[in-house]
């Protein structure tokens, strides 16, 4: 079983909340393309909810993991949950012939504890697929739009969505002929996904209604197993001008932290060419494995430390490899859809003084959560410490404040840091 983990924002503390992305080992997630806010019942607060459970565990070491949770500043965790006493319970439950996993969500949720969570065997499994970077769906992120309506926010080339026809902006009316109208995003996205079905997988059916400028419609699509593709990397030329246009840079654009991530990150920070700056842009990530982005940070770093985080108030330490480019312009783009592992990796190279962190603040998530395998086969994560920067500073409820505040075209005011840093132009 993974060890501590950093989670998403839709976390679920009973059964029948949903929830979205979540990743594992110490996990630190947030929100994918956009700000999250949760409303505390297991919703979410009319941002975007993306399709894929954002991987969010992190091994922190192999065999000690850890998972952060999600927290909106200012809201308390509640209080800590008893790990024996949600196992206990469990454990009665299924002597009994009652659903173990239910029992320990309702002593979960009698805490107060939002971020703690339960999920049956076959959702954990759903997370440890997405922790591999795949999920089971059909290739669609949804939002809340105004009078609790949801709407398509993007849609996948190729997927079964995309090959639908289904365009970002579209209504969603039902989903398998249930009106979705005031439910949860996250809800709605686990209905896509399959995970109420008594048989999810590749190829099932889900029969969804799509309204679109006043036309209404059904489609039966069918669900696929689809790779996350966590980074994305572009080189922005420079012009010879001085200003935002004339930095030269290669964008590193990361979505969340499944495995694999961090090297991706190293490979694409080694195609900077002499001169050019790099632009490492974690707006909208929804956090992951800690461990990948540890890795993400040695991308930058020569060594040294990246984030502390405490288990029943047992400090342990994450440091970076040595090696990273040190020489490289950085600016680190954030807003507050950034989270969990994300904040970590932000939070480090800014404390460590190697990039200029712009944008705004961040979510601010970091408890950290321990998986304990029930009775019945489910998984109970329960709350254990948190993490710090490596100047000591506490993420959970404040979230990191960046260096600069940018409102409005933040890639165009980073490229103008850029060149200042001496990005090539």
């Amino acid at each position: 079983m993974p060890g501590p983990s950093m989670f998403h924002p839709q976390r679920r503390a009973r059964r029948g909340a949903a929830l979205t992305l979540v990743f594992a080992g110490v996990l630190a997630t947030g929100a994918a393309a956009g700000s999250w806010s949760p409303d505390g019942r297991g919703g979410q607060d009319g941002r975007k909810a993306p399709e894929v459970r954002a991987a969010s565990r992190t091994a922190a070491r192999p065999a000690d993991r850890a998972v952060a949770g999600d927290e909106r500043p200012g809201d308390g965790a509640g209080t800590p949950v008893d790990r024996g006493e949600v196992e206990a319970a469990a454990a009665r439950a299924v002597e009994d012939g009652k659903s173990g996993s239910e029992a320990a969500a309702e002593v979960v949720g009698r805490s107060g504890d939002r971020w703690s969570a339960v999920y049956s065997a076959r959702e954990y499994e759903g997370l440890e697929r997405a922790l591999n970077g795949t999920y089971i769906g059909v290739g669609l992120s949804a939002r809340r739009a105004a009078g609790g309506r949801t709407e398509v926010d993007s849609v996948r080339p190729g997927s079964p969505a995309g090959r639908a026809g289904l365009r970002p902006g579209d209504r969603l009316r039902s989903v398998d002929g249930t009106p979705v109208d005031g439910t949860p995003v996250t809800e709605v996205v686990a209905r896509l996904r399959g995970d109420t079905a008594a048989r999810p997988g590749p190829g099932t059916p889900v029969r969804i209604g799509v309204e679109r400028a006043g036309r209404s419609w059904e489609r039966t699509l069918y669900r696929a197993r689809l790779a996350t593709e966590s980074v994305t990397v572009e080189r922005l030329a420079g012009d010879g001008s001085a200003g935002a246009a004339g930095a030269a840079a290669v964008r590193i654009k990361v979505g969340s932290f499944t495995r694999g991530t961090g090297e991706q990150v190293r490979a694409a920070a080694a195609q900077a060419l002499p001169g050019e700056g790099i632009l490492l842009d974690l707006r909208g990530n929804s956090g992951g494995l800690v461990d990948e982005a540890v890795t993400a940070a040695s991308a930058f770093l020569d060594g040294g430390l990246v984030a502390t985080y405490d288990v029943h108030g047992r400090q342990r330490a994450l440091e970076a490899r040595t090696g990273g480019a040190t020489a490289l312009p950085l600016v680190v783009l954030v807003d507050g859809g950034t989270m969990s592992a994300a904040e970590l990796l932000a939070g480090a190279l800014q404390d460590r003084g190697r990039a200029v962190v712009a944008g705004s603040r961040t979510f601010g998530k970091g408890s950290v959560q321990m998986p304990s395998r029930l009775a019945d086969g489910s998984v109970a994560e329960l709350t254990v410490g948190h993490y710090r920067t490596p100047a000591g500073r506490v993420v959970d409820g404040r979230g990191i404040a960046p260096d600069l505040v940018v409102r409005g075209d933040a890639e165009e005011r980073a490229r103008t840091v850029l060149s200042g840093l001496g990005g090539g132009s």
